[in-house]
């Protein structure tokens, strides 16, 4: 006579009904599936828009303050001096000559 063993397929405690309450009406995945997609891209977004609108302000402080700065050099008085101190009746506005036109 062979001795009985229980079959290692079969499971040793019996089931026993969830805890959980069963959901009748399953919502589409369909919300949650687009998800992963838009995040990041709104994240990549949102982080260049910021970097962006930062150096445009930058830059538009920088330009605002530059031209204060030459709004006050450019008076009618310091432009006399110019034309004087470098004879630009004669010799012509440096500003002008090919090799700043060029730069």
């Amino acid at each position: 006579m062979t001795a009985f063993r229980p079959s290692p397929f079969r499971p040793t405690m019996p089931l026993r009904v969830s805890s959980q309450p069963q959901t009748l009406l399953k919502t589409p995945a369909t919300g949650s599936a687009l998800l992963p997609r838009i995040v990041p891209g709104l994240v990549v977004f949102g982080a260049v828009y910021t970097v962006v609108s930062y150096i445009r302000s930058q830059l538009r402080n920088e330009s605002n303050t530059l031209n204060r700065v030459f709004s006050q050099q450019n008076t009618p008085s310091v432009m006399e001096k110019r034309k004087e101190r470098y004879l630009i009746e004669t010799e012509g506005d440096p500003r002008k000559t090919i090799y700043n036109v060029l730069n």
